[in-house]
């Protein structure tokens, strides 16, 4: 068994920032995740989406802010176990114990829940033709605006990521056109007035209540067939690409049985962060408190919290205060 003095389960914005704060209080810990890479919803979805509500940054790339925690973490020497799953949390002694699904086991001292949204899968439309193509002109996520470069381009949805990738891609594709199966969007009210400027000046195309019918092609993806949901009209649309961005489905997991008070798959926590058992900690959009909003700016507030308490608990003998972190960085990171 390998130990450190925290475990931080997850490896999202929360978690590596929780980290930062966990190697600041001069202690040792490790990331488990089950994605190959850090970074989470932000390294696995949208790495090129631009993300305006971080304090300090009128916008930056999520991959750049990805980036950023990942260097300000890498003073305190993280241990990452990417790509593998956290399965089990048992405690024996004063000690916790998590095994993953590579079959490793880890002990700490204490732990810190970070798993964003737990396990999430695209929601898919359901319309023929969705599972035949993709990978071949169906997409559920942008990971690269370059696969988009010079397409006519298809979005559904009506939330936040559909708006904004319609108004990221418009210097990039060759013609984008957004469907939503209501009149109101869910997005934004900033961004959804940006979009219906660009679709009065002609540079995009905004199409409600529509929703798509069929996708259709030889070895890829050639046109759509949306029709309007009350009147039942279809429109062909010749298209190189469906961006499909109606959600995504979440569920625990693993994390389920782990015995923490739940409430509608969130895990409960008070002002500290702390979890229904003693020594493990939350935060991020696992968690769950009275007046929560799931955004990411508070969710490194709730890290600090987290990361704090936690150190507190797996070393007593350090207050739970960090102090001025002007004066820490010098003293706590490594040479």
């Amino acid at each position: 068994m390998e130990h450190t003095d925290v475990i931080i389960i997850g490896a999202g914005p929360a978690g590596l920032f929780a980290g930062f704060y966990v190697g600041m209080r001069g202690l040792s810990f490790r990331f488990i995740d089950p994605l190959p890479e850090p970074g989470g919803q932000l390294s696995a979805l949208y790495p090129e989406k631009y993300i305006y509500d971080v304090a300090g940054f009128p916008k930056v790339y999520a991959k750049d802010l990805v980036k950023g925690l990942v260097e300000q973490v890498a003073p305190f020497n993280p241990i990452y176990n990417l790509g593998e799953r956290a399965e089990t949390l048992e405690r024996e002694g004063d000690l916790f114990k998590v095994t993953t699904s590579l079959g490793n086991t880890f002990t700490a001292k204490a732990v810190i829940v970070a798993a964003g949204v737990g396990a999430f899968e695209p929601r898919r439309i359901g319309a023929p033709g969705e599972r035949e193509f993709e990978g071949r002109g169906v997409y559920y996520a942008v990971k690269s605006k370059a696969e988009f470069q010079g397409k006519r381009v298809l979005i559904v949805g009506g939330g936040d990521s559909a708006v904004d990738w319609a108004l990221n891609l418009l210097d990039t594709a060759q013609e984008i056109t957004l469907i939503h199966r209501r009149p109101q969007f869910r997005a934004h009210e900033a961004s959804v007035r940006e979009l219906m400027q660009a679709h009065e000046a002609g540079r995009l195309q905004v199409l409600t209540p529509y929703e798509v019918r069929r996708i259709e092609g030889d070895t890829r993806v050639e046109r759509a067939v949306i029709f309007h949901n009350q009147t039942q009209e279809e429109i062909p649309l010749p298209v190189d690409a469906v961006l499909i961005l109606a959600g995504y489905l979440t569920k625990l997991g693993p994390l389920a049985n782990w015995g923490l008070e739940l409430e509608k798959n969130k895990i409960k926590v008070d002002t500290t962060m702390a979890t229904s058992i003693p020594g493990v900690y939350a935060c991020g959009d696992i968690v769950t408190y009275p007046g929560k909003l799931p955004l990411i700016v508070l969710g490194f507030g709730e890290a600090a919290i987290a990361a704090n308490h936690a150190a507190a608990y797996a070393n007593p003998s350090l207050k739970v205060n960090p102090g001025h972190s002007s004066e820490k960085a010098e003293e706590k990171a490594p040479a």
